[in-house]
C-alpha cells in the first residue's frame, strides 16, 4: 500500500489496536473480541498461562441464551442499510445477468461489476476501508449455465490498478493478469472480459493485481456458478457462503476477525440464523478466499454431507461432517437433517470460529 493507504488505514482504525495486549482489555465489543484474538494467539507463543478474562461489555461468551455455552460473540448489529447488503440476502442471491441470445443461438449473459473503495461495518462499531466489486463482501455471485457466453463490463473506479481473474476455461486475453491488454485495469478505466462458460462446477473470481494479498484481503473476491446444462438435482435450498477474513490492523500476518458472506457472527443463533424444516434438501455452494491463514474450513454439527469438490464432478467423493480447503478451493456439500433442532456450523479451527466463523441452522418441524 502507498504512503496513503497507510495514513487513512491509521485515521479509520481506533488507535487502540496497536495498544491492545493480553492485560489491558478494552470495555467495549469490538475491544472485547479482538483482545480476545490477543488472548488465543499469544498465550501458548508467550508460555503464559491464559489469563482470566475480565466482564467485557458488548462481548457474549455465550452465556447469555439461557445459560448455555456456545460461542463468543458481539452484541448489537452492524448498520447493514449504510453497508448496502445484507449476508442473509447474500445466500441466494444469485446474479444472472442480463440474458439475450447471440446469433449463433448462443446464450448470452451480460454484467457489470464495478470497483470502488467503501467503508463496511464489519462488527458493531468498527469501519473496515474495504475495497469491493459493487459495494459489498463478497461481490456479486455470478451464475451461468455451463456453454453460455459471458460478458462483463468491469469499472475500476477506486484508485488502485484492479482486475478480475476468473477460474475457470477461458483465453489468456482475458485472464485479468499482466497488463491491460489482458485485463488490468487502471482507476478511471474500464475493460471487456469475454468468454463461454466451461466447466460446469463451483468457481470463484478475485483481484489479480499485486500485491494480490492485499487486494484479496480488502474485499475483491465472489463467487462464480456454472450450472450443468443437465442441472444439478433439485433441491429445496441452496445457499452460497463464500469464506473469508479481515485483516483489520494491516499487519499482513493475521486476521482479527472471521465470516463468511461479509459480516463475523452474522448467523449466530441470536441474530440471523439460517431456517429449513425437517426433511427439507439443502445444497451449499462454499468457496474458500481466505487470505494469511494457510487453510480453513467448514463443519457441520450432529450430522453428515455429500461432498463434491469443485462441483465438476456428479457424484461426492465422500460423507463426512468437516472438509479443510486451501485459498482458492471450493466445493458443493448437500445434506438433509432428520430432527428438528438447533444446530451450529463453523470453522473446526476454534480461533476462527470464536471469531466470527460461526452460524446456527435452526430445523424446524
Amino acid at each position: 500500500m502507498t504512503a496513503d493507504d497507510n495514513q487513512r488505514t491509521r485515521s479509520l482504525t481506533p488507535a487502540w489496536i496497536s495498544r491492545l495486549n493480553r492485560r489491558h482489555l478494552l470495555g467495549t465489543s469490538v475491544g472485547g473480541a479482538l483482545a480476545l484474538a490477543e488472548v488465543q494467539r499469544r498465550s501458548l507463543a508467550q508460555g503464559d498461562v491464559t489469563p482470566e478474562l475480565p466482564p467485557m461489555a458488548g462481548m457474549d461468551h455465550g452465556l447469555g441464551n439461557g445459560g448455555v455455552i456456545t460461542m463468543p460473540m458481539v452484541t448489537g448489529d452492524v448498520d447493514h442499510v449504510a453497508n448496502g447488503f445484507h449476508p442473509s440476502d447474500v445466500l441466494t442471491d444469485f446474479d444472472g445477468g442480463t440474458v439475450s441470445t447471440l446469433p449463433n443461438g448462443q446464450t448470452l449473459r451480460e454484467y457489470q461489476i464495478t470497483a470502488y473503495n467503501k467503508d463496511i461495518e464489519i462488527v458493531p462499531g468498527l469501519k473496515f476501508p474495504a475495497w469491493t466489486y459493487n459495494g459489498r463482501i463478497p461481490g456479486p455471485t455470478i451464475r451461468a449455465t455451463e456453454g453460455d457466453h459471458i460478458r462483463i463490463t468491469f469499472v475500476n473506479a477506486g484508485d488502485h490498478p484492479h482486475s478480475m481473474h476468473f477460474h475457470g476455461i477461458h483465453p489468456g486475453a482475458m485472464d485479468g493478469v499482466f497488463d491491460e491488454a489482458s485485463g488490468m485495469v487502471q482507476p478511471g478505466g474500464q475493460f471487456t472480459y469475454e468468454f463461454d462458460a466451461e466447466p460446469f462446477g463451483l468457481h470463484l473470481y478475485h483481484c489479480h493485481t499485486p500485491p494480490l494479498a492485499a487486494h484479496i484481503a480488502r474485499g475483491l473476491y465472489g463467487a462464480f456458478i456454472i450450472d450443468p446444462k443437465e442441472s444439478w438435482a433439485p433441491v429445496d435450498h441452496a445457499f452460497v457462503m463464500v469464506m473469508h477474513g479481515y485483516n483489520v490492523d494491516f499487519d499482513t500476518e493475521s486476521n482479527e476477525f472471521y465470516a463468511v458472506n461479509g459480516i463475523p457472527f452474522h448467523y449466530d443463533l441470536d441474530k440471523y440464523p439460517i431456517r429449513f424444516r425437517v426433511g427439507e434438501s439443502v445444497r451449499i455452494f462454499l468457496v474458500n478466499v481466505l487470505e494469511y491463514d494457510q487453510i480453513n474450513s467448514f463443519h457441520l454439527h450432529a450430522n453428515f454431507f455429500n461432498y463434491y469438490p469443485t462441483g465438476t464432478m456428479r457424484t461426492p467423493s465422500e460423507y463426512t461432517d468437516t472438509i479443510g480447503l486451501m485459498q482458492g478451493q471450493r466445493g458443493i456439500l448437500e445434506f438433509t437433517y432428520k430432527h428438528p433442532g438447533r444446530y451450529m456450523f463453523h470453522a473446526h479451527k476454534t480461533e476462527f470460529a470464536e471469531l466470527g466463523w460461526t452460524g446456527v441452522f435452526l430445523v424446524e418441524e
